[in-house]
Protein backbone atom coordinates (compact mmCIF):
# COMPACT_ATOMS: atom_id res chain seq x y z
CA UNK A 1 0.00 0.00 0.00
CA UNK A 2 1.51 3.16 -1.00
CA UNK A 3 0.49 5.88 1.64
CA UNK A 4 1.03 9.91 0.33
CA UNK A 5 2.68 12.11 2.90
CA UNK A 6 2.78 15.72 2.82
CA UNK A 7 5.31 17.75 4.35
CA UNK A 8 3.46 21.00 5.05
CA UNK A 9 6.40 22.53 7.46
CA UNK A 10 7.94 25.09 5.31
CA UNK A 11 7.77 29.25 6.01
CA UNK A 12 8.02 30.06 2.49
CA UNK A 13 10.16 33.21 3.66
CA UNK A 14 11.50 33.55 -0.11
CA UNK A 15 7.56 34.32 -0.85
CA UNK A 16 6.88 37.32 1.55
CA UNK A 17 4.97 39.52 2.29
CA UNK A 18 2.06 37.11 1.01
CA UNK A 19 4.10 34.19 2.71
CA UNK A 20 4.69 34.63 6.65
CA UNK A 21 5.38 32.48 9.24
CA UNK A 22 1.77 31.47 10.45
CA UNK A 23 0.00 31.26 6.43
CA UNK A 24 2.87 30.34 4.75
CA UNK A 25 2.79 29.71 0.94
CA UNK A 26 1.58 25.97 0.83
CA UNK A 27 -1.72 27.43 2.22
CA UNK A 28 -1.70 30.63 -0.39
CA UNK A 29 -3.67 29.82 -3.94
CA UNK A 30 -0.86 31.30 -5.31
CA UNK A 31 -1.22 29.51 -9.27
CA UNK A 32 -4.79 28.25 -9.07
CA UNK A 33 -7.82 29.02 -7.41
CA UNK A 34 -6.69 26.23 -4.89
CA UNK A 35 -3.76 26.47 -2.51
CA UNK A 36 -1.27 24.91 -2.92
CA UNK A 37 -1.84 21.93 -0.23
CA UNK A 38 -4.72 21.40 -2.03
CA UNK A 39 -3.34 21.02 -5.25
CA UNK A 40 -0.81 18.64 -3.69
CA UNK A 41 -3.68 16.65 -2.63
CA UNK A 42 -5.86 16.98 -5.50
CA UNK A 43 -2.93 15.33 -7.74
CA UNK A 44 -3.34 12.02 -6.00
CA UNK A 45 -6.27 11.61 -7.65
CA UNK A 46 -3.82 10.38 -10.78
CA UNK A 47 -2.29 7.51 -8.65
CA UNK A 48 -4.28 4.30 -9.18
CA UNK A 49 -4.64 3.42 -6.16
CA UNK A 50 -2.99 5.09 -2.92
CA UNK A 51 -3.83 4.71 1.04
CA UNK A 52 -5.64 7.57 3.52
CA UNK A 53 -3.53 10.86 3.16
CA UNK A 54 -0.96 11.69 6.18
CA UNK A 55 0.31 15.17 6.71
CA UNK A 56 2.96 16.71 8.80
CA UNK A 57 2.60 20.20 9.54
CA UNK A 58 4.02 23.20 12.36
CA UNK A 59 1.36 22.66 14.88
CA UNK A 60 0.42 26.48 14.63
CA UNK A 61 -0.66 25.71 11.25
CA UNK A 62 -3.31 22.78 12.36
CA UNK A 63 -6.25 24.26 11.97
CA UNK A 64 -5.92 25.70 8.01
CA UNK A 65 -4.13 22.47 7.44
CA UNK A 66 -7.36 20.57 8.63
CA UNK A 67 -9.89 22.43 7.07
CA UNK A 68 -8.34 22.50 3.66
CA UNK A 69 -6.96 18.93 3.60
CA UNK A 70 -10.78 18.00 4.32
CA UNK A 71 -12.24 20.32 1.77
CA UNK A 72 -9.90 19.14 -0.89
CA UNK A 73 -9.99 15.34 0.15
CA UNK A 74 -12.49 12.82 2.34
CA UNK A 75 -9.19 10.19 2.49
CA UNK A 76 -7.42 11.64 5.13
CA UNK A 77 -5.42 9.50 7.30
CA UNK A 78 -3.93 11.78 10.32
CA UNK A 79 -2.91 15.04 10.57
CA UNK A 80 0.70 14.92 12.85
CA UNK A 81 1.58 17.96 14.67
CA UNK A 82 5.44 19.43 14.57
CA UNK A 83 6.25 21.10 17.80
CA UNK A 84 8.95 22.78 16.23
CA UNK A 85 10.68 22.62 12.84
CA UNK A 86 13.53 19.77 12.38
CA UNK A 87 14.11 19.39 8.70
CA UNK A 88 12.29 16.79 6.95
CA UNK A 89 14.26 13.68 7.68
CA UNK A 90 12.49 13.19 11.65
CA UNK A 91 9.17 14.58 9.51
CA UNK A 92 10.16 11.29 7.04
CA UNK A 93 10.97 9.13 10.52
CA UNK A 94 7.64 9.49 11.95
CA UNK A 95 5.71 9.34 9.36
CA UNK A 96 7.29 5.84 8.80
CA UNK A 97 6.25 4.97 12.19
CA UNK A 98 2.53 6.20 12.22
CA UNK A 99 2.18 4.07 8.91
CA UNK A 100 3.45 0.90 10.29
CA UNK A 101 1.04 1.30 12.94
CA UNK A 102 -1.69 0.79 10.95
CA UNK A 103 -0.58 -0.86 7.56
CA UNK A 104 1.55 -3.98 6.23
CA UNK A 105 4.80 -3.42 4.67
CA UNK A 106 3.84 0.28 3.76
CA UNK A 107 5.31 2.59 0.94
CA UNK A 108 5.32 6.00 1.85
CA UNK A 109 5.23 8.72 -0.97
CA UNK A 110 6.71 11.80 0.40
CA UNK A 111 5.68 14.71 -1.41
CA UNK A 112 6.33 18.76 -0.39
CA UNK A 113 3.51 20.63 0.22
CA UNK A 114 4.37 23.64 -1.91
CA UNK A 115 5.44 22.45 -5.28
CA UNK A 116 3.73 22.50 -8.82
CA UNK A 117 3.18 19.51 -10.70
CA UNK A 118 1.02 20.39 -14.21
CA UNK A 119 1.47 16.95 -15.00
CA UNK A 120 -0.23 14.86 -12.92
CA UNK A 121 0.02 11.90 -14.57
CA UNK A 122 3.15 11.85 -15.59
CA UNK A 123 3.62 12.00 -11.20
CA UNK A 124 1.74 8.74 -11.05
CA UNK A 125 2.87 7.05 -14.05
CA UNK A 126 6.49 7.83 -12.27
CA UNK A 127 5.57 6.56 -9.22
CA UNK A 128 4.69 3.50 -10.48
CA UNK A 129 8.54 3.38 -12.17
CA UNK A 130 9.47 3.39 -8.77
CA UNK A 131 7.21 1.36 -6.91
CA UNK A 132 9.07 -2.06 -7.74
CA UNK A 133 12.20 -0.69 -6.83
CA UNK A 134 10.78 0.81 -3.32
CA UNK A 135 8.90 -2.12 -2.78
CA UNK A 136 12.43 -4.19 -3.22
CA UNK A 137 13.90 -2.43 -0.81
CA UNK A 138 15.63 0.63 -3.06
CA UNK A 139 14.92 4.48 -1.40
CA UNK A 140 13.56 6.27 -4.49
CA UNK A 141 13.98 9.96 -5.44
CA UNK A 142 12.76 11.28 -7.92
CA UNK A 143 14.97 13.79 -10.71
CA UNK A 144 13.45 16.49 -12.53
CA UNK A 145 14.56 16.36 -16.04
CA UNK A 146 16.56 19.41 -16.54
CA UNK A 147 15.16 21.99 -19.19
CA UNK A 148 18.06 23.80 -18.63
CA UNK A 149 21.72 25.27 -16.60
CA UNK A 150 19.13 26.60 -13.69
CA UNK A 151 21.80 27.22 -10.36
CA UNK A 152 18.96 27.53 -7.92
CA UNK A 153 18.46 23.87 -7.32
CA UNK A 154 20.65 21.02 -6.23
CA UNK A 155 21.29 18.13 -8.77
CA UNK A 156 21.51 14.16 -8.54
CA UNK A 157 24.04 12.58 -10.89
CA UNK A 158 22.70 8.73 -11.56
CA UNK A 159 24.42 6.16 -13.70
CA UNK A 160 23.26 5.93 -16.31
CA UNK A 161 25.68 4.46 -18.43
CA UNK A 162 25.45 0.81 -19.35
CA UNK A 163 22.25 0.60 -17.27
CA UNK A 164 19.96 -0.25 -20.14
CA UNK A 165 16.17 0.68 -20.85
CA UNK A 166 15.82 0.77 -17.12
CA UNK A 167 12.64 3.33 -14.97
CA UNK A 168 15.33 3.94 -11.99
CA UNK A 169 19.37 4.34 -11.90
CA UNK A 170 21.18 4.56 -8.94
CA UNK A 171 22.50 7.32 -7.48
CA UNK A 172 26.00 8.57 -7.63
CA UNK A 173 25.94 11.47 -5.88
CA UNK A 174 24.04 14.20 -4.28
CA UNK A 175 25.62 17.75 -5.27
CA UNK A 176 24.59 21.56 -4.09
CA UNK A 177 23.54 24.23 -6.27
CA UNK A 178 26.09 24.74 -9.05
CA UNK A 179 27.16 28.04 -10.35
CA UNK A 180 26.35 28.13 -14.16
CA UNK A 181 29.41 27.10 -16.08
CA UNK A 182 28.86 23.70 -14.03
CA UNK A 183 25.04 24.03 -14.63
CA UNK A 184 25.92 23.88 -17.94
CA UNK A 185 28.08 20.99 -17.84
CA UNK A 186 25.59 18.67 -15.67
CA UNK A 187 22.67 19.75 -18.47
CA UNK A 188 25.02 18.49 -21.31
CA UNK A 189 26.59 15.49 -19.85
CA UNK A 190 22.63 14.08 -19.57
CA UNK A 191 23.81 12.20 -16.12
CA UNK A 192 22.34 15.11 -14.02
CA UNK A 193 18.65 15.62 -12.91
CA UNK A 194 17.27 18.63 -10.96
CA UNK A 195 16.68 17.60 -7.08
CA UNK A 196 12.90 17.42 -6.18
CA UNK A 197 12.91 16.45 -2.55
CA UNK A 198 10.34 13.57 -3.26
CA UNK A 199 10.52 10.36 -2.20
CA UNK A 200 9.52 7.02 -2.53
CA UNK A 201 10.92 4.06 0.07
CA UNK A 202 9.37 1.09 2.07
CA UNK A 203 8.35 2.97 6.13
CA UNK A 204 10.93 0.10 7.29
CA UNK A 205 13.79 0.38 4.95
CA UNK A 206 13.91 3.84 5.82
CA UNK A 207 13.48 3.63 9.52
CA UNK A 208 16.94 0.63 8.72
CA UNK A 209 18.77 3.35 6.73
CA UNK A 210 18.08 5.84 9.71
CA UNK A 211 19.12 3.91 12.10
CA UNK A 212 22.46 2.87 10.69
CA UNK A 213 23.32 6.26 9.71
CA UNK A 214 21.90 8.69 12.23
CA UNK A 215 20.42 6.42 15.29
CA UNK A 216 20.59 9.47 17.31
CA UNK A 217 17.25 10.93 15.04
CA UNK A 218 15.47 7.62 15.02
CA UNK A 219 15.86 7.81 19.17
CA UNK A 220 14.69 10.86 19.73
CA UNK A 221 11.47 10.66 17.04
CA UNK A 222 11.00 7.12 18.50
CA UNK A 223 10.28 9.43 21.49
CA UNK A 224 8.68 12.00 20.71
CA UNK A 225 5.99 9.45 18.09
CA UNK A 226 5.40 7.11 21.50
CA UNK A 227 4.55 10.09 23.67
CA UNK A 228 2.65 11.32 21.23
CA UNK A 229 -1.23 12.34 22.32
CA UNK A 230 -3.92 12.46 19.99
CA UNK A 231 -5.98 15.97 19.87
CA UNK A 232 -9.35 16.31 18.10
CA UNK A 233 -8.38 15.39 14.77
CA UNK A 234 -4.54 15.90 15.39
CA UNK A 235 -1.72 13.73 16.68
CA UNK A 236 0.41 16.29 18.83
CA UNK A 237 4.48 14.63 18.98
CA UNK A 238 6.56 15.27 22.27
CA UNK A 239 7.53 18.51 22.34
CA UNK A 240 10.56 17.77 24.29
CA UNK A 241 12.13 14.99 22.70
CA UNK A 242 10.93 16.28 18.83
CA UNK A 243 13.03 19.04 20.19
CA UNK A 244 15.90 17.68 21.20
CA UNK A 245 15.94 15.69 17.74
CA UNK A 246 18.82 16.44 15.56
CA UNK A 247 17.43 19.10 12.40
CA UNK A 248 18.75 17.36 9.33
CA UNK A 249 17.13 16.74 5.57
CA UNK A 250 16.12 13.41 4.00
CA UNK A 251 19.03 14.21 1.65
CA UNK A 252 21.84 14.90 4.16
CA UNK A 253 20.48 12.05 6.88
CA UNK A 254 20.31 9.53 4.52
CA UNK A 255 20.48 9.40 1.10
CA UNK A 256 23.69 11.14 0.76
CA UNK A 257 25.01 8.12 3.18
CA UNK A 258 22.72 4.87 1.58
CA UNK A 259 23.85 2.57 -1.10
CA UNK A 260 20.09 1.88 -1.55
CA UNK A 261 19.34 5.39 -3.44
CA UNK A 262 17.64 5.38 -6.58
CA UNK A 263 16.41 8.17 -9.41
CA UNK A 264 13.42 7.67 -11.77
CA UNK A 265 13.15 10.62 -13.97
CA UNK A 266 10.20 12.92 -13.47
CA UNK A 267 9.06 15.41 -16.62
CA UNK A 268 6.05 16.78 -15.45
CA UNK A 269 6.14 20.04 -15.36
CA UNK A 270 7.63 20.89 -12.05
CA UNK A 271 8.87 23.98 -9.58
CA UNK A 272 9.60 24.13 -6.44
CA UNK A 273 7.78 28.00 -6.08
CA UNK A 274 11.05 28.80 -4.41
CA UNK A 275 10.91 32.57 -5.31
CA UNK A 276 8.64 35.39 -6.92
CA UNK A 277 10.51 34.46 -10.21
CA UNK A 278 8.44 31.39 -10.40
CA UNK A 279 4.88 32.93 -9.73
CA UNK A 280 6.19 35.55 -13.13
CA UNK A 281 7.13 32.17 -15.05
CA UNK A 282 4.43 29.82 -14.23
CA UNK A 283 1.59 32.75 -14.99
CA UNK A 284 0.23 33.74 -18.23
CA UNK A 285 1.77 36.97 -19.59
CA UNK A 286 0.17 39.70 -21.24
CA UNK A 287 1.67 41.39 -24.60
CA UNK A 288 3.58 43.14 -22.82
CA UNK A 289 5.32 40.01 -20.86
CA UNK A 290 3.50 40.96 -17.23
CA UNK A 291 1.58 39.51 -14.86
CA UNK A 292 -0.99 41.15 -13.36
CA UNK A 293 -3.51 40.45 -10.08
CA UNK A 294 -5.81 42.48 -8.64
CA UNK A 295 -6.58 45.70 -8.69
CA UNK A 296 -3.44 46.99 -11.03
CA UNK A 297 -2.77 49.92 -13.88
CA UNK A 298 0.31 49.80 -15.68
CA UNK A 299 1.50 52.14 -18.25
CA UNK A 300 5.08 50.96 -20.43
CA UNK A 301 5.72 48.24 -18.08
CA UNK A 302 7.66 45.23 -19.27
CA UNK A 303 8.26 41.31 -18.12
CA UNK A 304 7.06 42.45 -14.34
CA UNK A 305 4.57 40.26 -11.92
CA UNK A 306 2.41 42.83 -10.11
CA UNK A 307 0.02 41.51 -7.21
CA UNK A 308 -2.55 43.75 -5.47
CA UNK A 309 -4.82 42.14 -2.40
CA UNK A 310 -6.41 45.45 -1.92
CA UNK A 311 -5.63 48.57 -3.15
CA UNK A 312 -4.81 50.11 -6.52
CA UNK A 313 -1.57 49.95 -7.19
CA UNK A 314 0.06 51.70 -10.53
CA UNK A 315 3.30 51.33 -12.55
CA UNK A 316 4.94 53.65 -15.21
CA UNK A 317 8.07 52.96 -17.37
CA UNK A 318 9.69 50.11 -15.09
CA UNK A 319 11.13 46.69 -16.11
CA UNK A 320 11.70 43.49 -14.91
CA UNK A 321 10.32 44.11 -11.61
CA UNK A 322 8.23 42.47 -8.57
CA UNK A 323 5.57 44.33 -7.11
CA UNK A 324 3.20 42.86 -4.57
CA UNK A 325 0.82 44.76 -2.39
CA UNK A 326 -0.63 43.10 1.18
CA UNK A 327 -2.95 45.56 3.34
CA UNK A 328 0.09 45.83 6.09
CA UNK A 329 3.39 45.98 3.54
CA UNK A 330 4.06 46.23 -0.14
CA UNK A 331 7.50 44.31 -1.72
CA UNK A 332 9.86 46.09 -4.63
CA UNK A 333 12.28 44.13 -5.81
CA UNK A 334 14.04 43.56 -9.21
CA UNK A 335 13.06 39.66 -10.40
CA UNK A 336 17.48 38.73 -10.72
CA UNK A 337 17.00 39.78 -6.61
CA UNK A 338 14.10 37.96 -5.66
CA UNK A 339 16.41 35.38 -3.91
CA UNK A 340 16.75 37.83 -1.69
CA UNK A 341 13.56 38.55 0.06
CA UNK A 342 14.81 36.46 2.85
CA UNK A 343 16.97 39.27 4.12
CA UNK A 344 14.08 41.64 4.49
CA UNK A 345 12.20 39.04 6.07
CA UNK A 346 15.11 37.88 8.51
CA UNK A 347 15.14 41.88 9.33
CA UNK A 348 11.55 42.06 10.54
CA UNK A 349 12.07 38.72 12.85
CA UNK A 350 15.35 40.31 14.20
CA UNK A 351 13.19 43.55 14.91
CA UNK A 352 10.82 41.21 16.21
CA UNK A 353 7.49 42.82 13.63
CA UNK A 354 4.61 41.29 13.41
CA UNK A 355 4.38 41.75 9.64
CA UNK A 356 7.65 38.66 9.49
CA UNK A 357 5.02 36.23 11.00
CA UNK A 358 0.99 37.06 10.11
CA UNK A 359 -1.44 39.20 7.68
CA UNK A 360 -3.31 41.62 9.43
CA UNK A 361 -6.28 39.38 9.01
CA UNK A 362 -5.27 36.50 10.93
CA UNK A 363 -7.54 33.25 10.41
CA UNK A 364 -8.47 31.30 13.35
CA UNK A 365 -10.19 27.86 13.72
CA UNK A 366 -13.91 29.40 14.63
CA UNK A 367 -12.98 32.32 11.35
CA UNK A 368 -10.84 35.23 11.64
CA UNK A 369 -10.44 38.70 12.86
CA UNK A 370 -8.95 41.85 11.16
CA UNK A 371 -7.44 45.18 12.52
CA UNK A 372 -9.53 48.15 11.05
CA UNK A 373 -7.33 50.72 13.92
CA UNK A 374 -5.20 50.50 16.42
CA UNK A 375 -4.10 53.59 18.93
CA UNK A 376 -3.35 54.35 22.00
CA UNK A 377 -5.93 53.05 24.31
CA UNK A 378 -8.17 51.48 21.92
CA UNK A 379 -8.32 49.44 18.80
CA UNK A 380 -11.29 48.17 15.79
CA UNK A 381 -11.53 45.41 14.56
CA UNK A 382 -13.53 43.37 12.14
CA UNK A 383 -14.81 39.73 12.95
CA UNK A 384 -15.82 37.14 11.14
CA UNK A 385 -17.30 33.81 12.94
CA UNK A 386 -18.26 30.87 10.82
CA UNK A 387 -22.24 28.96 11.18
CA UNK A 388 -21.99 26.72 13.97
CA UNK A 389 -18.74 28.13 15.22
CA UNK A 390 -17.69 29.62 18.62
CA UNK A 391 -14.75 31.90 20.38
CA UNK A 392 -13.82 30.24 23.29
CA UNK A 393 -15.18 31.49 27.07
CA UNK A 394 -12.69 33.91 28.49
CA UNK A 395 -11.82 36.94 29.76
CA UNK A 396 -9.32 40.14 29.99
CA UNK A 397 -7.86 41.95 32.52
CA UNK A 398 -7.25 45.17 30.83
CA UNK A 399 -9.45 45.82 28.17
CA UNK A 400 -13.19 45.90 27.59
CA UNK A 401 -15.02 45.48 24.32
CA UNK A 402 -18.32 46.54 22.44
CA UNK A 403 -19.31 44.20 19.71
CA UNK A 404 -22.08 45.65 17.12
CA UNK A 405 -23.56 43.05 14.96
CA UNK A 406 -23.59 43.85 11.10
CA UNK A 407 -24.17 40.70 9.35
CA UNK A 408 -25.71 37.86 10.80
CA UNK A 409 -26.64 36.31 14.12
CA UNK A 410 -24.86 36.57 17.25
CA UNK A 411 -25.06 34.35 20.20
CA UNK A 412 -23.55 36.43 23.02
CA UNK A 413 -22.37 35.10 26.80
CA UNK A 414 -22.05 37.59 29.22
CA UNK A 415 -21.28 36.35 32.90
CA UNK A 416 -24.15 34.65 33.46
CA UNK A 417 -26.99 35.31 31.11
CA UNK A 418 -27.08 34.85 27.35
CA UNK A 419 -28.01 37.67 24.75
CA UNK A 420 -29.34 37.34 20.89
CA UNK A 421 -28.04 39.75 18.71
CA UNK A 422 -29.42 40.63 15.22
CA UNK A 423 -28.00 43.16 12.29
CA UNK A 424 -27.75 46.86 13.60
CA UNK A 425 -27.67 45.98 17.27
CA UNK A 426 -24.91 45.97 19.78
CA UNK A 427 -23.75 45.33 23.24
CA UNK A 428 -20.80 45.91 25.78
CA UNK A 429 -18.76 43.64 27.56
CA UNK A 430 -16.87 44.83 30.98
CA UNK A 431 -13.38 44.48 31.51
CA UNK A 432 -13.20 41.08 33.63
CA UNK A 433 -16.37 39.73 32.71
CA UNK A 434 -16.15 36.21 31.23
CA UNK A 435 -18.11 36.13 27.88
CA UNK A 436 -18.21 33.81 24.71
CA UNK A 437 -19.33 35.00 21.16
CA UNK A 438 -20.69 32.22 18.74
CA UNK A 439 -22.93 32.30 15.73
CA UNK A 440 -25.84 29.77 15.42
CA UNK A 441 -26.73 30.63 12.55
CA UNK A 442 -26.69 29.46 8.83
CA UNK A 443 -24.24 32.50 7.45
CA UNK A 444 -21.46 34.12 8.46
CA UNK A 445 -21.71 36.20 11.49
CA UNK A 446 -19.92 39.96 11.06
CA UNK A 447 -19.26 42.48 13.79
CA UNK A 448 -17.45 45.01 14.76
CA UNK A 449 -15.18 44.53 17.86
CA UNK A 450 -14.39 48.42 19.65
CA UNK A 451 -11.37 47.17 22.61
CA UNK A 452 -11.16 50.05 25.06
CA UNK A 453 -8.70 49.73 27.51
CA UNK A 454 -4.94 50.28 29.14
CA UNK A 455 -3.33 47.06 27.00
CA UNK A 456 -4.98 45.83 24.11
CA UNK A 457 -2.34 42.66 23.31
CA UNK A 458 -3.67 39.39 22.08
CA UNK A 459 -2.40 37.57 25.15
CA UNK A 460 -4.31 39.54 27.78
CA UNK A 461 -7.21 36.35 27.30
CA UNK A 462 -7.65 33.77 30.42
CA UNK A 463 -9.94 30.62 28.76
CA UNK A 464 -12.57 29.01 30.85
CA UNK A 465 -13.38 26.67 27.92
CA UNK A 466 -12.52 25.99 24.52
CA UNK A 467 -14.18 23.64 21.56
CA UNK A 468 -10.42 23.35 19.65
CA UNK A 469 -8.46 22.53 22.55
CA UNK A 470 -7.11 25.82 23.25
CA UNK A 471 -6.88 26.40 27.04
CA UNK A 472 -5.61 28.65 29.70
CA UNK A 473 -4.28 31.45 30.00
CA UNK A 474 -2.23 33.21 27.26
CA UNK A 475 -0.09 35.50 28.88
CA UNK A 476 3.24 35.77 27.24
CA UNK A 477 1.98 34.79 23.94
CA UNK A 478 0.87 35.84 20.69
CA UNK A 479 -2.27 33.82 19.82
CA UNK A 480 -5.52 35.58 19.73
CA UNK A 481 -8.71 34.35 20.73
Amino acid sequence: MVIPVILSGGAGTRLWPLSRALYPKQLLPLVTGKTMLQETVLRLGALPDHGPVCCICNEQHRFLVAEQLHEASGNIGGIILEPAGRNTAPAAAIAAMHALSGFRDPVLLLLPADHVISDSGALARAVEEGRAAAESGALVTFGIVPTGPETGYGYIRARIAGAGPESSYPVVEFVEKPDLATAERYVRSGDYFWNSGMFLFRADTFLDELERNNPEMLSWCRKAYEQAVSDLDFLRLDREAFTACPSDSIDYAVMEKTSRAVVVPLDAGWNDVGAWSALWELNEHDASANVLKGDVLVHDVHDSYIHATGRLVAAVGVEGQIIVETPDAVLVASRDRVQDVKAIVQQLQDSKRIEAENHRRVCRPWGSYETIDLANRFQVKRIVVKPGAALSLQKHFHRAEHWIVVKGTALITVGDRQITLGEDQSTYIPLGTIHRLENPGRIPLELIEVQTGSYLGEDDIVRMDDRYGRTGDLSGSASPS
